[in-house]
C-alpha cells in the first residue's frame, strides 16, 4: 500500500539518493551515457519545493518509493543550483502551475507512484486556483505524463538532453 505525505528537510538525504538512482537507472534506455551524466547537472533536489510545502513523498512499507511535487513559482524545472531560476509567484488566473522533480525509485516503477503524485499535484494546484499544469518531461517520464492527460507543447534540450514541455488543463 502506498502512503503519501509532504516532504521534510530531514528527508533530503534519502530523496537525493532516490533521485540519483532514478536518473541513472531509468533514463539509460532513452539517453546516451553522456546525456545521463549531463542530466545530473540540472536534475535533482530543489529545496524550495520542500520549503514551500508543495513536495510529496510516497512511501511503501516505510521506504521512499518516489517523490515529486508542484510549484506556484515560475522556475520550470531544475535543482538547487540550476541556472535561470525564477522564484516569482505565478498568477493562477494566467499561468500554469509547474509540476517539478518527479522521481520514482527503480524498485517501484509502474506501481502507481507517479500517478499518485500527479493526482496530489493536480488537486493542490486546483485548490489554489490554477487553471493548468505544465511540466518539462524527460523521455523516461513521457508515457506516464501522456497517460495522465498531459499534451506535448514543444520539444527542447538542456545540456544536450531532450525534454518536452507539456501542459494539462485542470
Amino acid at each position: 500500500m502506498l502512503n503519501h505525505r509532504l516532504a521534510l528537510p530531514s528527508d533530503e538525504p534519502v530523496l537525493s539518493t532516490v533521485m540519483t538512482l532514478a536518473i541513472d537507472r531509468l533514463q539509460d534506455a532513452f539517453l546516451s551515457p553522456a546525456q545521463v551524466r549531463a542530466s545530473h547537472g540540472f536534475m535533482g533536489l530543489d529545496r524550495r519545493l520542500i520549503a514551500d510545502g508543495t513536495y510529496f513523498v510516497v512511501e511503501r512499507d516505510g521506504a521512499i518509493a518516489g517523490c515529486g511535487g508542484w510549484s506556484r513559482r515560475a522556475t520550470p524545472y531544475g535543482n538547487d543550483g540550476s541556472a535561470g531560476r525564477d522564484d516569482r509567484l505565478l498568477d493562477p488566473a494566467r499561468e500554469a502551475a509547474k509540476v517539478r522533480a518527479m522521481y520514482t525509485h527503480p524498485d517501484h516503477v509502474r506501481q502507481g507512484v507517479g500517478m499518485l503524485i500527479l493526482s496530489l499535484c493536480e488537486a493542490a494546484a486546483r485548490a489554489e486556483g490554477f487553471w493548468a499544469l505544465e511540466l518539462s518531461a524527460t523521455m523516461a517520464g513521457l508515457p506516464l505524463y501522456r497517460r495522465f492527460g498531459f499534451e506535448d507543447v514543444r520539444a527542447f534540450e538542456d545540456s544536450g538532453v531532450p525534454l518536452i514541455l507539456m501542459r494539462k488543463p485542470i
